[in-house]
């Protein structure tokens, strides 16, 4: 048996029933910023420097888990030698 639902609704309203946060706020202070930063013409300018806050732990935590397996994988491979 095969049974399809479809849904006829908008992002937004996908969005609210998801429980999804609205992160246009966000996106449009950010944007704000950054052409702000552009056309002051900032001496060395990096548009990274304006996401790290918001994603740095993210990259912590990548960097973390990239370190945990090759620590795994090298004590493995000394076991088994």
């Amino acid at each position: 048996m095969k049974i399809n639902v479809e849904f006829d609704i908008t992002p937004e309203e996908f969005r609210k029933a998801m429980g999804l946060p609205d992160v246009q706020p966000f996106q449009e202070e950010l944007m704000r910023k950054i052409a702000e930063q552009m056309e002051a013409g900032v001496e060395g300018y990096d548009a990274l420097s304006l996401f790290k806050p918001y994603f740095s732990q993210g990259f912590d935590s990548v960097n973390s888990y990239q370190k945990m397996m090759m620590d795994l994988m090298s004590s493995y491979g000394q076991s088994n030698s």
